[in-house]
């Protein structure tokens, strides 16, 4: 669907699967991809900055979702506003590229290019090592992030 020159809707999942906890952005994104909404297009991505930023190139709202590494307590979850919260996304740190999400955001917003809506969605990860195992807390902390995210693309897509 696209509205004003922009698609409505992208989601953006992120992490890499033989890290562990770090898979989980993209097992959310697949969780969404099994619902066919029709007004969300859904991407994996590594998380690289610059694929990010070509990624959500005309889209009036993207959803990242990304596992997190700030210290708080495992399965924690954190939504940032990035469209209005500057500097917030400094929590998706985590990434085994120079060029991370946050750098990403705050590049775009520099350039004038940020989506109008940009959405982060983070639950913290307890392990981060080579494997595909995603931790329970994580898993549990997953089906909550996909309601949530159910419910706001109910309310985008009104």
């Amino acid at each position: 669907m696209i509205e004003n020159g922009f698609r409505k809707v992208l989601l953006i999942g992120i992490g890499n699967e033989y890290r562990s906890d770090d898979g989980i952005g993209l097992g959310i994104a697949r969780k969404i991809c099994e619902r066919h909404l029709s007004s969300v297009n859904v991407k994996e991505e590594s998380g690289e900055g610059a694929t990010l930023m070509e990624a959500w190139q005309g889209y009036e709202t993207v959803i990242l979702v990304d596992a997190i590494s700030s210290g708080a307590k495992p399965g924690t979850i954190l939504k940032i506003d990035a469209s209005k919260e500057i500097g917030s996304a400094k929590f998706f740190h985590y990434s085994t590229h120079a060029f991370s999400v946050t750098e990403a955001i705050e590049l775009a917003r520099a350039m004038k290019t940020l989506p109008p809506k940009l959405f982060v969605y983070g639950i913290e990860g307890v392990n981060f090592n080579a494997g595909v195992d995603i931790s329970h807390v994580v898993q549990e902390s997953a089906k909550q992030v996909v309601d949530q995210i159910l419910k706001d693309i109910e309310l985008i897509s009104q």
